[in-house]
């Protein structure tokens, strides 16, 4: 069987600097701030 991927996260960043912010920030600051989502990052292939 396969094995399931962890769902992808919706992260928020800044317009303005580009730096991550929280959930909370991005509500009250939503003229400035992008949602993305981003998968978790894959296991190196050996």
């Amino acid at each position: 069987m396969s094995a399931k991927k962890p769902p992808a996260t919706p992260d928020y960043r800044s317009a303005k600097t580009g730096q991550f912010v929280t959930e909370s920030y991005a509500k009250r600051h939503p003229a400035t701030t992008v949602r993305e989502i981003n998968p978790p990052p894959s296991k190196p292939k050996k």
